[in-house]
């Protein structure tokens, strides 16, 4: 069952068990930080920077910015799960941003931050409860992470994609961005691709 909708401008998510595709939709924080996770992940195809699960239609960064359109800012991840499952990549994502603060991550504040999951099948929310529980657990029961199917999904400007990769000199990016992706490659040696994205 998936109430995913493609949308202007962006591709419809490829669907199905036994495909050489799948894709979820995570929102952890600024998507800079977690698109840069990503792009190293092995198995991963794509990472889209965009916004999700809010009424606005073709919202804007700085409309979002603003926490009135209800969207959270999020990547679309596509990957290979004969390479990386997809309880791989949301261990990956469980570590890498604070699950536990309600629309807050570090000092970005506001409903666009929140953590979520955001799926494409309901065949895939097995797999996401199971990890979500784990989380939970480790967590001491104070996981916040919402997990929605994925609604009127848009692509962030051109700007926004692969915004680390383009200016690793700029400051959010040098303090906030570079240690998230230090962690990644640390705790997630056997995730690290060897190619390039």
């Amino acid at each position: 069952m998936s109430t995913a909708t493609p949308t202007p401008g962006s591709t419809p998510p490829p669907g199905g068990p036994g495909q050489s595709e799948d894709v979820i939709t995570l929102g952890g924080g600024c998507f800079w930080c977690t698109e840069a996770v990503f792009l190293k992940v092995k198995g991963v195809r794509s990472v889209e920077s965009g916004y999700t699960n809010g009424p606005l239609q073709n919202p804007n960064y700085e409309q979002v910015c603003s926490g009135q359109t209800g969207h959270a800012e999020v990547v679309r991840v596509r990957f290979d799960p004969a390479v990386v499952s997809l309880g791989e990549l949301l261990q990956v994502f469980f570590a890498v941003h604070d699950p536990t603060t309600l629309n807050r991550q570090g000092a970005d504040v506001g409903t666009q931050y929140r953590s979520g999951i955001y799926y494409h099948r309901g065949d895939q929310l097995g797999e996401i409860r199971q990890v979500v529980d784990e989380a939970n657990h480790a967590h001491g029961g104070k996981v916040v992470t919402e997990v929605q199917p994925e609604q009127n999904y848009w692509p962030a400007e051109a700007y926004h994609q692969r915004y680390f990769e383009n200016h690793p000199e700029q400051g959010y990016c040098a303090f906030v961005v570079a240690p998230k992706v230090d962690k990644f490659m640390k705790k997630f040696k056997e995730l690290v691709r060897t190619d390039s994205a």
